[in-house]
């Protein structure tokens, strides 16, 4: 079928054919989502336990054992990871890429509620939540700022702020942060108690009771029914006051004559700060496949809204914006598409002249916006991913149209009218770019199938890549056989441009020459081209090899630790000493400060780290970014914390790719907690004797100290008192007990609670204000049935798939090979002497790297096959795909070398760019290969034909490797440590590989043609 016959006879419909697909592109283009990243995240859940006062040990084995336990009862589990704290437990589990999560969360939160009861009845929370970007990964955080105004008026006007935002389309959630929450606090006697010989049991069920709210059904009277109502539930807290706890004939016990009632607010856990004053946070989450630019407008009038009813002593700040970084990133993709688009333009313009240049360039906007509709209607939106694959598939969608175009021109100049040379050419070379275009979207094709979260990360990249190639294919065979039809004149491609001049003496003057000596000695091309690829293979070890880069944001994330104990006083003293050392030093647009939990999470690879009195997280923008001058920033800063006494104050960049624990990352399994700390501290004495290291944490390196009450049995048995009386009484008193929930008549709903009238934090003369109740109704003080003492226990207990372990993990300094600091700690490790039982599992950047390298190491193998299955159906033969497979080596060649010239390691994206490499330089071979056929056909013998072959598709050889280039070369040049490397990798292999094919090509073919067949 010849596809440009049946386009220029019937042009009216492929004209209207083509205009629906681009008017589809374009609205496509104004409605389909933006965002910083793909919006994807590992298939997994997380089960957050909250049990205010537990050690890391009651958590595991009250908590994380039988969650694990139950969750194991899941199918394609991939890993089930525990951390047990003080007061907190969250067990992740992870499950096989391509899982149906909306299945399988289901399940997750059935099978957590049907242990609810087995676990302990004080846990203040129990919360399932999926691992969903959207949901963690906020786009914008605002802070609420005043050192004046009391936490309720901060907490009324971020709820006002809530309100408000909740309505904008596109908004999924509104949060508050830093707000310590009020409560009805029920301020305790226990002396009182203890003489009215009233048990802490009888006052929380008396309140209880109070606040139950039954209905009591309906009654009717004459001709109407009326329902009944109760006592209700609470209105104010005279009538909580007014609890009746205990009557005895006519002598009542009101609850206010043993306690007093009234708001409170709950012990503080996270402090807040923005740049340096007393403030709260409100954040908020966008919708998936919504556009975030179109959000954040929406959000910005509801805060002009919001911000001119104010009161004066709350001002109003922006901590996070990720739209601006969104803006920021588009317009920079945007940018290198437009030079792209620029350099291809002046590249065919020089080459092909003005009217054949305008219709290889109108190929490009119909090519990309057809494409565009696609990408919509395949899910995906713009982000960095998607716009990459735009700009590599930029320099590669017009070399349909440069042969084709080139074809016809040359039909025209041998004669004829333009119709006949624009059917004639575009059958004779239809289907050499159809192969070669499949070859392309097969070396792609792979790598949208991968699998992992590295897969999904990347799949609108190559997906783009195969839209735009497919869109330029059928435009290549329809609108540029019909445009040539009616623009291209005899007279105006007889004429010889300057670029045909400077071919046709590149021809006559090196290329005829060298192609006739290699074809006069064969065996020595095939040695030298052999040669020139094992030398870039022993090239490669000094190339290295990396992951994924930085992110190159302008922001700089300090996370601090101090020692096991210490309070958030003491957290928030260094947190303070950090931001003057800040002031001084750096030069801030805006930061952060988040004492007592971590920041909200404001990028994919950043985790916010839960409640912790010895964490705190700074969150710090620069006006922009520089790698050179960041570099220079952070290793002055770590020099400079690392002479802060009292805490560990480490510095980091954002990264791209996977979310891991840290680039380095060594898992320490066994059995035994003192087994596991002591190989912990020989690991991690194994990082610090590697150079490159740096924020080295070991979780386990020292231990904290705990007061436990131990129980005097025989005494409190003596006394009559049970054991479940003392640890109720105790945790009252000092962490208070969730007696039941008020709603005021307003509608806000506050949490009832008994607990001592503390004045501040909990210190040990409150321990001994306390009075247990034995059985009898006697006070009893806790000192005769208990006793303090004082004992080491680990600062976290963490599993990884049922095992205890602990992870040893470590930056990377600037300048060093992730890869070599990691394997110079595991030489290590594997000299050691293990105790028998235990082992290492490493985990980090160089795990997420195997199973990346691994599913690329897939996808190049099917990528392979696939060509070769396309060539072997194009060419009816095994020999001549095998000819035409000769360029993937000379384009290896060609990409270490370029590597190793630009002093970048091989990195994840490298290897994109290698493996999307394949089905791009077998397109130069094909078009060799399959005019020698045609030319062997009509009668030429090998030799001739090869040489004719070799000059005649010269010019679309040479056309469509510059303009390929020239697409990609803003990205080499502007792309950062992220997208140059893949660039740079095409570049250099299409360089090579283009001048060797020339030559090594017809040489192959020579060789494995037998007897001229």
């Amino acid at each position: 079928m010849n596809i440009a016959r049946l386009a220029i006879d019937n042009f009216r419909f492929t004209l209207i054919l083509l205009a629906l697909l681009v008017i589809s592109g374009t609205v496509s283009f104004f409605t389909m989502p933006r965002s910083e990243d793909p919006q994807v995240a590992p298939a997994g859940a997380s089960v957050i336990a909250l049990y205010p006062g537990a050690g890391p040990a009651d958590l595991e084995e009250l908590v994380a054992d039988p969650i694990e336990e139950k969750l194991n009862e899941l199918d394609d589990i991939k890993r089930i990871d525990s951390k047990c704290g003080d007061s907190i437990s969250v067990t992740s589990v992870q499950f096989e890429s391509g899982t149906d999560m909306d299945d399988v969360f289901a399940k997750i939160t059935q099978k957590v509620n049907s242990i609810r009861g087995k676990l302990p009845a004080e846990l203040r929370d129990l919360t399932m939540t999926r691992w969903l970007m959207s949901d963690f990964v906020i786009i914008l955080q605002v802070a609420l700022v005043s050192e004046t105004a009391p936490f309720h008026q901060l907490d009324a006007e971020a709820e006002r702020l809530k309100k408000m935002v909740e309505k904008v389309p596109g908004v999924k959630r509104v949060r508050t942060w830093a707000v310590p929450q009020r409560e009805v606090r029920i301020s305790l006697d226990l002396g009182e108690l203890a003489e009215r010989r009233i048990p802490l049991s009888q006052v929380i069920a008396a309140v209880q009771s109070a606040n139950s709210n039954v209905p009591a059904g309906h009654v009717d009277l004459g001709g109407n029914r009326f329902i009944l109502r109760s006592s209700g539930s609470f209105q104010d807290l005279g009538e909580i006051a007014d609890t009746i706890i205990h009557a005895h004939g006519e002598k009542v016990v009101f609850l206010k004559d043993i306690a007093e009632v009234g708001f409170a607010h709950e012990d503080q856990r996270h402090v807040a700060r923005a740049n340096g004053k007393r403030c709260v946070f409100v954040t908020v989450n966008q919708k998936e496949d919504t556009n975030i630019l179109e959000v954040r407008k929406g959000i910005g009038g509801a805060i002009g809204r919001f911000g001119e009813k104010l009161p004066a002593s709350i001002s109003l700040a922006t901590v996070f914006d990720q739209s601006e970084s969104v803006r920021r990133r588009l317009n920079f993709f945007f940018g290198n598409f437009l030079q792209g688009l620029l350099l291809v333009g002046l590249v065919v313009l020089f080459a092909m002249g003005l009217r054949v240049a305008l219709i290889v360039l109108l190929i490009i906007p119909v090519s990309i916006l057809i494409a565009l509709g696609f990408v919509d209607l395949s899910g995906y939106g713009l982000q960095q991913m998607s716009i990459t694959g735009f700009v590599i598939a930029l320099g590669i969608l017009v070399d349909n149209a440069i042969v084709v175009t080139d074809n016809i021109a040359r039909f025209l100049r041998q004669g004829g009218d333009p119709q006949r040379a624009a059917i004639d050419g575009s059958r004779q070379i239809s289907w050499a770019i159809v192969s070669s275009t499949l070859t392309t979207v097969f070396a792609f094709l792979p790598i949208a199938m991968m699998g992992f979260e590295t897969g999904d990360y990347i799949r609108s990249m190559p997906v783009t890549v195969i839209y735009s190639l497919l869109a330029s294919l059928l435009v290549a065979l329809t609108l540029t056989p019909f445009l040539s039809s009616r623009f291209l004149r005899l007279e105006k491609e007889q004429r010889e441009t300057m670029f045909r001049r400077l071919v046709r003496l590149l021809t006559e003057k090196y290329y005829r020459p060298l192609l006739a000596a290699a074809l006069s000695r064969p065996w020595r091309t095939v040695i030298l081209a052999a040669s020139s690829f094992l030398f870039s293979l022993v090239l490669f070890q000094f190339v290295g090899i990396s992951f994924f880069p930085k992110a190159e944001k302008p922001q700089l994330v300090i996370n601090i630790e101090t020692p096991d104990g210490a309070n958030l006083q003491y957290t928030d003293q260094v947190a303070r000493r950090v931001e003057r050392i800040l002031r001084q030093r750096v030069r801030m647009r805006r930061y952060a400060v988040n004492v007592g939990r971590g920041n909200p999470q404001i990028h994919y690879s950043i985790d916010s780290k839960e409640y912790t009195p010895t964490h705190a997280q700074l969150i710090v923008e620069i006006p922009a970014y520089d790698p050179q001058e960041v570099a220079a920033m952070i290793e002055s800063l770590r020099g400079e914390f690392a002479r802060c006494p009292g805490a560990r104050i480490e510095v980091k960049e954002i990264e791209q790719g996977p979310n891991s624990e840290a680039p380095i990352a060594i898992k320490v399994l066994g059995d035994d907690l003192e087994t596991l700390r002591s190989i912990s501290l020989a690991v991690e004495g194994m990082f610090l004797s590697t150079p490159g290291t740096v924020n080295v944490q070991n979780p386990l390196g020292s231990a904290k100290t705990d007061l436990r009450i131990q129980v005097n049995k025989a005494a409190a048995g003596m006394l009559g008192v049970p054991m479940a009386m003392i640890d109720q009484t105790i945790r009252a008193a000092i962490s208070g007990v969730p007696v039941t929930t008020v709603r005021d008549r307003q509608g806000k709903e506050y949490d009832v609670v008994a607990r001592l009238p503390l004045s501040g934090r909990p210190g040990m003369e409150d321990l001994e204000r306390i009075y247990v109740t034995s059985t009898a109704g006697a006070a009893i003080p806790l000192g005769q049935v208990a006793r303090l003492e004082f004992e080491s226990s680990p600062k976290e207990i963490s599993h990884y798939n049922f095992s205890r372990a602990v992870t040893i993990t470590a930056d990377v300094r600037s300048g060093f090979s992730t890869d070599r600091v990691t394997r110079g700690i595991i030489a290590k490790m594997d000299r050691w002497a293990w105790p028998r039982g235990y082992e290492y599992y490493v985990a980090g950047e160089m795990e997420s790297r195997q199973e990346s390298f691994g599913g690329m190491g897939r996808a190049v193998i099917i990528a392979l096959l696939a060509i070769f299955a396309v060539l072997v159906l194009e060419f009816r033969s095994f020999s001549q795909p095998l000819i035409v497979f000769t360029t993937i080596p000379l384009a290896v060649i060609g990409s270490i070398l370029m590597l190793f010239i630009a002093g970048i390691s091989f990195s994840f994206t490298a290897f994109i760019g290698l493996t999307s490499l394949f089905g791009i330089v077998v397109n130069n071979a094909i078009l060799l290969v399959e005019y020698t056929n045609q030319l062997r056909t009509g009668g030429r013998d090998i030799v001739s034909a090869l040489k004719e072959a070799g000059e005649t598709r010269l010019t679309p050889i040479l056309l469509t490797t510059a303009t390929t280039i020239g697409g990609l070369l803003p990205l080499a040049l502007r792309g950062g440590t992220m997208y140059a490397p893949m660039a740079l990798t095409l570049i250099g292999g299409l360089l090579v590989s283009t001048l060797l094919t020339l030559v090594v090509t017809p040489v192959f073919y020579l060789l494995m043609t037998r007897n001229g067949r």
